[in-house]
């Protein structure tokens, strides 16, 4: 089972984002003065008294709102209320209960589930100021005077969410058998609108104004290829374009993304072709060691004949030379097409990094490819390559003792990597090597 699900809402601006990255102790959620700058739902862990839950920050509720971003943004807090076990719903000291609060109330209410009532911005510490009292009136029960900003009150609020849990939802277990992808590519390549094809459901706010997707959100989806988390990010924009906080903190998630998945699925829009921030995007991915597919994204709207598919291919791995073992597969998030054919890829990218090679195996290879292309000399000192062995996984890491670290030179490896792949395929991962000379700890 899944750890149980804690949404928190509220109006924009009462500090939910800030009260979000206090309870799971790092920066996920951007936090910003402006209102509404958290639009889709954010996941994030935290734990207390040894329990572990996910927690969910959602874009703020404007209940009566003809902004289309906005409406997005009130039906993924819906979503999220659905979903969620227990609602911890955000009010503001500072400004009172206002007719918005008693919308959103009401609209919790509605949804009965178990609420609640949080007090931000309570930073005075000592007596209760006499305005805390007025948030009785919104009927749920007794608020919890909170400061999301300095943490206080926040024990006592994580102890009325756990009591306000099942012993089912409590004793709750994380699976280990998820496979984390991240779809990335740069803005308006259709990473949304794939993981909502995937999921089958509104999962991130689509439309066409890029860059609307500007933090990591995440879809768990089960099939009969096993169970996968679709983390979907911002697009990466170009360093020029990144002016803005709020865009800066968005390249910074697709980061993250990138550290916390398995596999990454880079998106190519067919129509624009492949771009130097596809390059950048990749290169993120590569520099993370993780599993890669370049998914070819728009293929319906393609014009093409019998050979475009193979011309297309054929540039596209000139552009993405320097990782020639990505699969690349050609794909439509809008009619479905080729989406069964990307899950078995994923789990098969996945699988090919995570491999372990036995080191009699490694060193047989080794021994063959020695015999076959001489090591390097340089000025009569020949390279002695004694042994090698795989360190680890994730991207599978070989380590190779010699005589002289400086002798192995760069094309020598990509000669041993290449018999490798050769012998055991590997396909969709980077490959490392570590030389270490013989005596070396």
């Amino acid at each position: 089972m899944a750890k149980p699900i804690v949404a928190i809402v509220g109006r924009p601006n009462v500090g939910k984002s800030t009260l979000f990255n206090k309870l799971i102790g790092q920066r996920l959620s951007i936090v910003d003065d402006t209102p509404g700058v958290t639009r889709d739902r954010i996941y994030g862990d935290a734990e207390w008294a040894g329990h572990k839950l996910m927690l969910v920050d959602t874009g703020g509720i404007e209940p009566k709102t003809d902004d289309i971003i906005l409406a997005s943004m009130r039906s993924q807090a819906q979503l999220a209320i659905e979903t969620a076990s227990v609602i911890i719903f955000v009010t503001d000291l500072k400004s009172g209960v206002t007719a918005a609060d008693m919308d959103i109330a009401a609209m919790l209410q509605k949804s009965g589930k178990p609420i609640v009532l949080c007090v931000n911005k309570c930073d005075t510490v000592g007596g209760v100021p006499m305005e805390f009292y007025e948030f009785y009136n919104l009927g749920l029960g007794e608020p919890i005077g909170v400061s999301s900003v300095h943490g206080h009150g926040t024990g006592d609020l994580l102890d009325a969410v756990f009591e306000n849990l099942s012993p089912e939802e409590l004793d709750a277990e994380e699976d280990e058998d998820v496979v984390n992808v991240a779809v990335i590519g740069k803005p308006n390549a259709g990473k949304s609108s794939l993981v909502n094809c995937i999921s089958g459901e509104q999962r991130s706010i689509v439309s066409d104004i890029s860059g609307t997707t500007r933090d990591a959100i995440d879809t768990l989806v089960e099939n009969k290829h096993g169970r996968f988390n679709f983390i979907d990010t911002a697009g990466l924009r170009r360093k020029s374009k990144v002016e803005d906080k709020i865009e800066k903190y968005s390249v910074l998630r697709a980061k993250m993304a990138i550290e916390r998945s398995d596999v990454c699925v880079i998106m190519i829009d067919a129509k624009d072709g492949f771009t130097e921030q596809d390059s950048k995007v990749a290169g993120l991915a590569l520099e993370d060691g993780k599993a890669c597919i370049i998914a070819v994204n728009k293929w319906d709207i393609v014009e093409k004949d019998g050979r475009t598919m193979d011309s297309y291919r054929k540039q596209l791995m000139k552009d993405f030379s320097f990782m020639p073992y990505a699969p690349i597969i050609f794909i439509s998030a809008k009619t479905g097409q080729r989406i069964e054919r990307l899950f078995e890829l994923i789990k098969y990218v996945h699988a090919q990094n995570t491999m372990r090679i036995s080191t009699g195996k490694l060193n047989d290879i080794l021994a063959d490819a020695t015999a076959r292309v001489q090591p390097p000399t340089d000025k009569g000192k020949r390279l002695k390559i004694y042994y090698m062995t795989q360190a680890s996984t994730k991207p599978p890491t070989f380590v190779c003792f010699c005589n002289k670290a400086e002798l192995f030179h760069f094309s020598y490896q990509r000669y041993l990597e290449n018999q490798i792949r050769s012998t055991f395929g590997l396909e969709g991962t980077p490959v490392r090597f570590i030389i270490r000379e013989r005596g070396d700890k």
